[in-house]
């Protein structure tokens, strides 16, 4: 079973299609690339939320025990760093990296790739899926929009201990570096993508020096590695220790990367990176954090850039804020990225969508995604001021996000890898606990800060239900009105219509009836082209479509024909160019002599609705503000011929 939302003649219909293996899918730019450069690639990108959090989270997680007991002991700073290394075991490697990693929907993972792939197996549930998918997505816009502040706001933090005279300019240069981030993002990353991992893997060589350069200042921070220091803390602190716990959690913010970005690395090479070089440097870098506050308490004001002597610490300064930059790129990326598969979903409007590079079809830069991330995060920068202050709105909408992947595996495991549902139940459950602690450790800050991506994330569940809804009802209301096609084919038959040289396209989301660009066309003009297609462009549950499979056609008589173009999540419907293929199927297609007919709505909404009328607003401005057919499907404007219609909700 498969999403189902469509809205009006030139929507695109959703159906189940098969999809072939990630490896085989073109799209794919990295999949051809060595096992070791798309290794080095994840670190870069996969990696760079997760690699920066050692500038805060443990610094954070000191403050919040200092906060309830008035000065951090020796066994607090062994309990944090051992709820650190045991988190980033737990959730990072056996959630994510043993784990999710396998449970891929051809190639591709992620929220709605997992909701996708659940969502064929699972029949009359679907609507739970469905759910679940669109509060994931919506959570990971909440983290999108937090990671840039933060990740920028704290590394830019490190120049006050270069020279407290520079206090003042913190907030100034912060804004500054995620304005220019945002601003050159239309130019693309494919020059600088090339950068991304071997600064980061810098990064993370730096911080594995200084986290051993400071290991041997006490030597029984190794006693961290003993999860009994991480428990016991948890068991005897009660309500300090769930304050300290969403505290902890900033430092596996970004695990959620590693499932995101399965289609752009591969598995292997992401696990390679993680378990080779990304958590040990970690673990080094926390250990010798900790091991540095045990032998000088001082330094739990900033215990990251404390651990590299005085010189150091500005060159340190500019290597993290490259390093967050690049952190705050990859979320930037991941936006869009979401923002395309829920357009392909039903979920979202269409959205004017650029291809930044001729090689890598994921690269693409999306202008209205990108101005409403940047005022957002610019927002809180100026809203919070400070990585501390900002440290308390983070966590919820990551570890939302965690609980809805830990539901959905489940149904994954159970249904899809077919394995009995009581083994799904102890192979997820104990990840789905541990989330929820985390959750629940997060929600106490809602009054501090944590508001903030709730409120995101429920604004854009809301504008996505409201879209899903809206196009619902235009789609039922349009259906009132519909003339079968065969029917409409045996009256044109037995009429004498004028018939006019060349072929008309008209898109439709249902193939058995009419379109009313059709009908539309037939009562103005009363003219009929010689050729006539039905085209309905299908939007899989399957990440990419190989060429072989795109394309499917129906003769009706002839003078109409039905086209089934079908297009992956991850694509972007390029209408011209698929219909290129038809040519191998024995359809002649040339584009100077074909005209395409769309239907273009005029939304009002109804006098006598008053419980919904805020949500039809909204659909109407979301409406009126969608990209146009013509340029979201690639067609050329020179060959469109648009058909307005009046409609009400």
């Amino acid at each position: 079973m498969v999403l189902n939302v469509q809205g009006g003649d030139e929507a695109q219909a959703t159906a189940p299609v098969a999809g072939s293996p990630a490896a085989e899918q073109s799209g794919h730019g990295s999949v051809h690339a060595g096992f070791w450069t798309l290794a080095l690639g994840s670190v870069g990108v996969v990696y760079g939320d997760i690699g920066t959090s050692v500038i805060y989270a443990l610094r954070e997680a000191l403050h919040a025990a200092r906060s309830a007991h008035g000065m951090v002991i020796r066994e607090d700073v062994i309990s944090i760093i051992s709820l650190i290394l045991w988190t980033l075991t737990i959730i990072v490697t056996l959630k994510y990296v043993v784990i999710l990693l396998r449970a891929d929907n051809n190639g591709e993972g992620g929220t709605l790739s997992l909701m996708a792939l659940a969502t064929r197996t699972v029949g009359k549930s679907a609507p739970i899926i469905f759910v679940l998918g669109v509060a994931g997505a919506a959570l990971f816009y909440g983290d999108a929009v937090i990671t840039p502040a933060i990740s920028v706001l704290s590394a830019v933090e490190g120049i006050k201990l270069v020279t407290p005279a520079l206090d003042d300019f913190v907030v100034p240069i912060t804004i500054a570096i995620i304005a220019a981030l945002f601003l050159v993002q239309r130019y693309g990353t494919a020059r600088v993508a090339s950068l991304f991992g071997p600064i980061t893997a810098v990064w993370f060589i730096v911080m594995t020096i200084g986290g051993f350069m400071h290991i041997a200042d006490d030597p029984a921070i190794f006693a961290a590695l003993n999860p009994y220091h991480a428990v016991r803390y948890i068991w005897v602190n009660g309500h300090t220790g769930l304050i300290v716990i969403g505290a902890v959690f900033l430092s596996v913010t970004g695990a959620e990367a590693l499932y995101a970005d399965l289609g752009h690395f591969g598995r292997k090479p992401i696990q390679a990176a993680w378990l080779g070089f990304v958590f040990p440097a970690l673990a080094a870098n926390y250990l010798g954090q900790g091991a540095l506050v045990l032998a000088h308490p001082e330094a739990i004001a900033n215990p990251f850039f404390l651990l590299f002597p005085e010189w150091a610490v500005l060159p340190v300064v500019i290597l993290a804020t490259m390093a967050t930059v690049i952190a705050s790129q990859a979320v930037i990326t991941g936006a869009f990225s979401m923002t395309r598969q829920a357009i392909q979903l039903k979920l979202l409007p269409r959205m004017d969508i650029e291809h930044t590079s001729e090689q890598h079809a994921g690269q693409i830069y999306m202008p209205q995604v990108n101005t409403l991330l940047m005022i957002a995060v610019l927002m809180l920068v100026v809203l919070f001021g400070s990585s501390s202050r900002l440290a308390t709105a983070y966590g919820i909408s990551v570890t939302g996000e965690m609980v809805i992947t830990a539901c959905l595996a489940f149904i994954v495991v159970w249904r899809f890898w077919r394995w009995p549902v009581w083994v799904a139940a102890l192979l997820i459950a104990p990840f789905l606990v541990i989330d929820l602690v985390f959750l629940g450790a997060n929600l106490i800050k809602i009054t501090e800060g944590g508001w903030v991506p709730l409120l995101f994330a429920f604004s854009i569940m809301v504008i996505m239900r409201s879209w899903v809804r809206g196009t619902k009802i235009l789609f039922d209301k349009s259906r009132r009105n519909d003339v079968p096609l065969n029917e409409l084919v045996k009256n044109l038959e037995k009429s004498s219509v004028v018939r006019v040289p060349g072929t008309a396209v008209f898109l439709t989301s249902d193939p058995e009836t009419a379109p009313s660009s059709l009908l539309h066309s037939l009562k103005h003009y009363r003219v009929l082209h010689q050729k006539n297609v039905l085209l309905t462009v299908i939007s899989s549950n399957v990440p990419h479509i190989d060429d072989a499979d795109r394309i499917r056609i129906e003769p009706v008589n002839d003078s109409f024909t039905r086209v089934f173009m079908t297009f992956g999540y991850m694509e972007t419907p390029n209408v011209p160019k698929a219909l290129g293929l038809c040519r191998k199927q024995g359809w002649k297609y040339d584009i100077m002599s074909t005209s395409f007919f769309l239907s273009r709505r005029s939304i009002k909404p109804a006098k006598d609705r008053i419980f919904s009328r805020l949500q039809d607003k909204l659909f109407i401005k979301l409406a009126i503000n969608a990209s146009d057919a013509t340029e979201y499907f690639h067609i050329p404007t020179g060959r469109v011929v648009e058909i307005g219609t009046q409609m009400t909700i």
